[in-house]
């Protein structure tokens, strides 16, 4: 080109505006990038998916508590937790799905696959909490990128936990809170009604599902 006198191509250029209109092939890792879900959050039954999420709140003195935090889809119980003044790290993220596993199956895999919902946060995209929910018989799914609303879920559990209990509760520093946080989810656990539930608590509609169909 320059010997047509015409002007030379800036190679750097070109990749950021063929990276800006979505023209670049998907960089490969050596791995299958686990699907997007995009569809209805609800299941039909227990166990089918669990959807896992982050919230955070301040204290009173301006303390910050960070909590991560999975669901079950149908019954909406919440089967396991991890709060800190830090960041939520992948590790705590790999300890929670193995809780959940235990919490549900009383083993250390899922006898049959569980879809694990979440957002694209480094936490539960990484490659190594990737490995661990496969081992566990966990099948991990992901929101579209910028679209919290998939994980709709998630998002009422967040409206709800800081509207019926950071608001209404004594936190004035991270201490507090974080002595509170197991008797918070318990009783949205146990107490706190849930509409699609015909307003019981999630354990009173698993109890309630387990009398109607005994296995």
């Amino acid at each position: 080109m320059r010997a047509a006198g015409e002007p030379e191509v800036n190679a750097k250029r070109v990749y950021r505006l063929m990276q800006k209109h979505g023209l670049l092939l998907a960089r490969h890792t050596g791995r299958r990038r686990p699907r997007e879900h995009d569809g209805q959050v609800a299941t039909l039954r227990s166990n089918c998916r669990w959807c896992s999420d982050t919230l955070e709140f301040a204290c009173w003195n301006g303390e910050v508590v960070r909590v991560a935090f999975a669901l079950d889809c149908h019954d909406r119980e919440a089967i396991s937790w991890v709060a800190t003044t830090a960041g939520i790290s992948g590790e705590m993220i790999r300890d929670m799905m193995v809780r959940c596993v235990e919490q549900r199956f009383g083993t250390l895999r899922a006898p049959h696959p569980v879809q694990w919902l979440s957002d694209n946060g480094s936490i539960f995209a990484a490659h190594r909490t990737i490995e661990i929910a496969l081992a566990l018989g966990l099948a991990p799914c992901f929101t579209p990128v910028e679209s919290p609303e998939s994980n709709g879920m998630a998002e009422a559990f967040v409206k709800t936990f800081k509207r019926d209990y950071v608001r209404v509760s004594l936190i004035p520093n991270a201490a507090a809170a974080l002595a509170l946080i197991d008797t918070w989810m318990e009783d949205y656990n146990t107490v706190h009604p849930h509409s699609r539930l015909g307003y019981r608590s999630p354990r009173e509609y698993i109890l309630s599902q387990s009398v109607a169909c005994p296995v």
